[in-house]
């Protein structure tokens, strides 16, 4: 059957005057007829009779999932949407500047997908899986980690069009998933960080690493590494922290983690990590 290449468009007559347009946009397929239009699923899971006819049906229930569409929680719900299953990642929030954060943890808000391998499989913070290729997990450890399926900076929608299939495409190799926890270890940050370096690099995992940490130096730091990001176009700078007060057990207790932007950004606004 005819197919569509990534940017791709093609004209398919229907019932109407005009034909209808036929896309191909980082592997999500769309179709200006109003049957595709007024779905209430995702646009990633929508498919038509004029899809199903230029690629086959086969093709497109594979795309999309054979089971019928339901509509889910999704990670643009907003932070009050329940999640479908516990787990325990953290989530940040801002930091207005009213505690020393020198000694603190200090990375790179990623513009990827927050992703959570519970040993098995990945699951978006709100539950719902992530159909990973076989060739993508392989390797990966039994213990569940916390990380973003990341493709670039500035290409967070071409991330999420890609995590969001159901047909575990080649699309994935443009991805990275990189972890920054291993929310279920009992032990201080550093000691999980560690673990995960000496884990992933036992494994040698072409599609997974380790996201860089940096201890912050203070303030002045702070606003050097935001600076830096910014100047790649990146997102922010987030810390992740081990509070002073007490030991910290796990990554759900005992743990912040914050985020900061530029003064003048807005969006800078209470809220958890994407």
């Amino acid at each position: 059957m005819a197919d569509l290449a990534d940017g791709e468009s093609t004209e398919m007559q229907g019932s109407g005057a005009k034909p209808y347009v036929l896309k191909n946009t980082g592997g999500v397929y769309s179709c200006s007829c109003p049957a595709w239009r007024n779905q209430s699923v995702g646009i990633e899971r929508r498919t038509c009779k004029h899809l199903k006819k230029l690629r086959g049906e086969a093709a497109e229930l594979e795309r999309i999932g054979s089971d019928p569409p339901e509509k889910v929680a999704t990670e643009t719900d907003g932070e009050d949407a329940t999640p479908k299953v516990d787990m325990p990642l953290l989530l940040a929030e801002s930091w207005k500047g009213d505690l020393d954060i020198t000694g603190w943890w200090m990375s790179e808000k990623l513009d990827g997908v927050r992703a959570y391998w519970n040993g098995t499989t990945f699951l978006s913070r709100l539950g719902n899986e992530f159909f990973a290729p076989e060739w993508f997990t392989k390797g990966l450890p039994s213990t569940p980690l916390d990380g973003e399926l990341w493709l670039d900076r500035k290409k967070f929608q071409r991330a999420v069009s890609i995590v969001r299939r159901r047909d575990r495409s080649e699309h994935w190799r443009e991805l990275k998933y990189l972890v920054f926890d291993v929310p279920e270890m009992s032990a201080p940050f550093e000691e999980r960080t560690a673990f995960l370096a000496d884990q992933l690099g036992k494994a040698s995992l072409e599609y997974v690493l380790a996201h860089r940490q940096e201890q912050c130096r203070g303030v002045d730091h702070l606003r050097d590494e935001l600076a830096r990001v910014e100047k790649l176009g990146g997102d922010a700078a987030a810390a992740r922290v081990k509070i002073r007060g007490g030991p910290v057990v796990d990554a759900a207790q005992g743990e912040t983690v914050s985020r900061w932007r530029s003064p003048g950004d807005r969006t800078c606004g209470g809220g958890g990590e994407a």
